[in-house]
């Protein structure tokens, strides 16, 4: 064989590798999800968000990313279950709603989490601080607990005849501990008087919320959490039968059909998180990336329900409203 053909042959077969590297599809990279009701409108629009804005940074469902959905809907016992699935998986970064992030991070801390719709993760023990995480685990807060304050503020503004108020919360998450302890502050500067309704189940609320209305002059403060989320459709009617104005914490209870609501859009935290998302998979920490509060709250008001009520909105609170459903 000739010295120059020799060479060439040597030549190729060093490409050889290179080529078949080049000719391997790219690794396919792996997101877990641990979020809210499957059925739930707002929960899919939530997630599609979150899957639209991983496409738009490259990431496509199907060509190089898997994800891995489980929904929590507010049980305990099927959040805890679904947890540890998902760190078992070991996917590349797992993506948490609210009251998932405190099961995952006790089923793994070693698997990168983003987490969104959560009120104190300091508090809450998930960081170390807003500005260092320092774990596995970083993402975007719900609210402040202090907001919590301004529903009672905002009932008695819009119902001024309101001097009892029962707060629906969960009590099983310090969430819904943190929010009613702020709502119990402000009782005096606003002259009403709190008691706390569990949203367990269905029928304990029914029968809480039938109770509390046999007397006068009440209203309804509905704050955050999955299980309220579960319950809403039964909230709104219950507080409709017995014409109790109530406020929410988000927008969509008020498109059902509340009266009011003043809290962070619950959309934007999943565009955000894919954006987190998108930076761990390219090789970033959680550790690195500092949680991120709201930039902005909506205070939204539907007048068909409070002229059901019989309700006349004070010009001041339309005044102040991002949104009004009529």
């Amino acid at each position: 064989m000739k010295r120059r053909s020799f060479i060439t042959l040597l030549g190729g077969a060093a490409a050889w590798p290179l080529a078949v590297r080049a000719q391997q599809p790219e690794r396919v990279r792996r997101i877990g999800s641990l979020t809210g009701i499957a059925d739930d409108s707002m929960t899919q629009a939530r997630l599609a968000t979150f899957l639209e804005t991983l496409q738009q940074l490259g990431w496509t469902e199907g060509q190089n990313v898997q994800v891995d959905r489980r929904w929590g809907g507010g049980d305990a016992d099927r959040i805890r279950k679904y947890a540890a699935e998902l760190a078992t998986l070991n996917p590349d970064v797992i993506l948490a709603a609210g009251a998932a992030t405190q099961q995952l991070l006790q089923a793994t801390r070693t698997v990168p989490i983003v987490f969104v719709l959560v009120p104190d993760p300091v508090g809450s023990g998930f960081v170390e601080s807003l500005s260092r995480p320092g774990g596995n685990a970083t993402g975007f807060m719900q609210f402040e607990y202090g907001l919590s304050g301004k529903w009672l503020e905002l009932l008695k503004e819009i119902a001024p005849g309101v001097t009892r108020a029962a707060v629906l919360r969960d009590p099983a998450l310090p969430a819904g501990i943190g929010q009613f302890a702020i709502i119990q502050s402000v009782v005096q500067s606003v002259g009403v008087d709190v008691s706390p309704i569990s949203v367990r189940d269905a029928a304990e609320i029914e029968r809480a919320i039938s109770a509390f209305a046999r007397s006068s002059n009440g209203g309804l403060i509905v704050t955050a959490s999955a299980l309220a989320r579960v319950h809403i459709n039964l909230i709104i009617t219950l507080a409709a039968r017995h014409k109790l104005p109530a406020v929410y914490w988000d927008r969509p209870s008020v498109a059902s059909g509340g009266l009011i609501s003043y809290g962070a859009n619950d959309i934007d935290p999943f565009r955000r998180a894919a954006g987190y998302v998108d930076r761990i998979l390219k090789g970033e920490k959680p550790a690195d990336l500092p949680v991120q509060a709201p930039t902005k709250y909506e205070l939204v008001i539907n007048m068909k329900t409070a002229k059901a009520l019989g309700l006349d909105v004070p010009a001041t609170v339309l005044a102040r409203a991002d949104e009004v459903i009529e």
